[in-house]
């Protein structure tokens, strides 16, 4: 039965996937205690200057994404032929077996119609449990290198305006990784796929019938409509608070949730928060200092001014600045956003 599902998920990703298979995906790099020092021996991409992932890795997409400095960003997920598809999970991030790793790529256009690739993240699941690595593109974007202790490149970036900003772009090392990953509990996981996360429509139908289709999730619930679905956040057809509350979940409530790094600062800004007080309208801080900015209060409905909540966001100091990795420049409309929503509430 697990060889015929496995089947049937790498026919759906072949069939998704355009391009000739050039090889296997190293399982065994992958369960190494140190990945290969080049992204291509591991196998994820098939033609790595094309950036063509291997038929066995399934992209995927966020409907509410972490702000990056106007990053572009490609996302797969790789299971092993040999392990079962995660269950499904009504809130926490899907449980992917060990042996798959979640890939992520970020980029910025290159100003002759095509893209720069700048790193690519893997997060490997092995017995141990989860590990991060960075791995950096070379010039020639035919190929990535192993960066444990990070790096710092000075880049250009275009905002959606069409605008350009200069971006201190900085690829964590692994320690950094695990500032916004471990739990209160000591636990390396995932952030980001979580299936409200991956409850959104694409052409041909919902990205998670296309996950389940391909082996990556087990199955979903007869009813799905009772399936959660964060909106995204750049849709301005969705409610003014719902887009908000989307994005500060998805740059913030990675950390300001319970049992997250933030916990302890009773700001919970995670989606399935519904307490007011820890949403952090007048809410006062737990420690003052630079990051208040002098102020009482997280959110004071109708004065974005006096709200410690938009003053960290709308920062680049380092002391200030929230969240404190990711980024060297504001989100000038996610700040909006905010702003807006701030304002709002004081209707």
């Amino acid at each position: 039965m697990l060889m015929l599902r496995r089947s049937k998920a790498l026919a759906a990703a072949l069939a998704l996937i355009a391009g000739p298979v050039a090889a296997e995906v190293n399982d065994a790099a992958l369960a190494a205690p140190r990945p290969p020092a080049n992204l291509s021996e591991i196998g994820l991409f098939d033609d790595m200057a094309a950036m063509t992932p291997n038929a066995a890795a399934v992209p995927y997409t966020i409907s509410s994404p972490l702000f990056t400095d106007y990053a572009l960003k490609f996302r797969f997920v790789y299971v092993p032929a040999y392990a079962e598809p995660a269950a499904y999970q009504g809130e926490d991030v899907l449980d992917l077996p060990v042996g798959s790793v979640l890939v992520k790529t970020f980029a910025y256009p290159d100003g002759a119609g095509g893209l720069h690739r700048v790193e690519t993240r893997l997060l490997i699941h092995q017995e141990a449990g989860w590990k991060a690595w960075p791995y950096v593109w070379k010039d020639t974007q035919d190929e990535a290198v192993l960066k444990v202790a990070g790096k710092d490149l000075a880049l250009t970036a275009t905002r959606p305006d069409g605008s350009t900003v200069d971006v201190a772009y900085h690829v964590p090392n692994v320690n950094q990784c695990k500032g916004c990953h471990v739990r209160t509990d000591g636990e390396f996981r995932p952030i980001g796929p979580k299936i409200r996360n991956l409850n959104l429509t694409e052409d041909g139908g919902n990205q998670l019938d296309r996950l389940v289709a391909a082996g990556i999730i087990a199955e979903l619930p007869a009813d799905h409509g009772a399936i959660p679905a964060t909106p995204a956040y750049s849709d301005e057809t969705v409610a003014l608070e719902d887009r908000a509350r989307a994005y500060l979940d998805a740059n913030c409530g990675h950390c300001h949730a319970p049992g997250r790094p933030a916990d302890t600062s009773g700001l919970y800004l995670n989606w399935e928060e519904d307490r007011e007080i820890h949403r952090g309208i007048m809410k006062p801080p737990v420690a003052a200092g630079r990051g208040s900015g002098g102020f009482a209060y997280d959110i004071v409905p109708g004065d974005p001014d006096h709200s410690i909540l938009l003053y960290r966001l709308d920062s680049t100091d380092p002391g200030i600045m929230m969240p404190e990795l990711g980024r060297s420049t504001i989100d000038e409309a996610g700040v909006a956003l905010i702003r807006a929503y701030i304002e709002a509430l004081g209707s």
